[in-house]
């Protein structure tokens, strides 16, 4: 294989990544999961709460799934919402305001192995505490 071959393969595969297609969508009513299949084969289940416009739709809305004719896109109708599929197999569910509120909401879980990281972490001093602005600070040349 030439040095100009392994190049071109590597830009294919670089490409191929960046142009995922749905070939398939459909909802998972057992486990309320949106599924995508891609035109490479993967599978991709994302839970219907995580994206943005689905919050509260039923399961006959949210079985109302439309591919766009490129499969770069999906669009439920009865919701007027519309994802790219790019987008949600990067793990962006929405907007940049969404993704802010699902952060949120994922820091203030409660779990044991949370409880657990948190007294270790307070048995090591807890964090760092915040230094004044002149605290060791060089100041700026003006």
């Amino acid at each position: 294989m030439t040095d100009a071959q392994i190049e071109a393969a590597r830009k294919a595969g670089k490409a191929s990544l960046n142009e995922f297609h749905a070939a398939a969508a459909w909802y998972e009513l057992e486990r309320d999961l949106i599924w995508i299949e891609t035109t490479t084969g993967i599978y991709h289940g994302v839970p219907a709460d995580r994206l943005q416009g689905l919050t509260g739709a039923t399961p006959e809305q949210l079985a109302d799934i439309e591919v766009s004719l490129q499969g770069t896109g999906i669009h439920w109708p009865q919701l007027d919402a519309d994802l790219t599929v790019q987008g949600i197999l990067s793990g962006i569910y929405g907007s940049k305001a969404w993704m802010a509120e699902l952060g949120k909401q994922g820091g203030k879980s409660k779990s044991l192995q949370k409880a657990v990281a948190a007294r270790a972490n307070g048995q090591k001093g807890g964090r760092p505490k915040k230094s004044s602005a002149t605290d060791g600070a060089i100041a700026e040349p003006t």
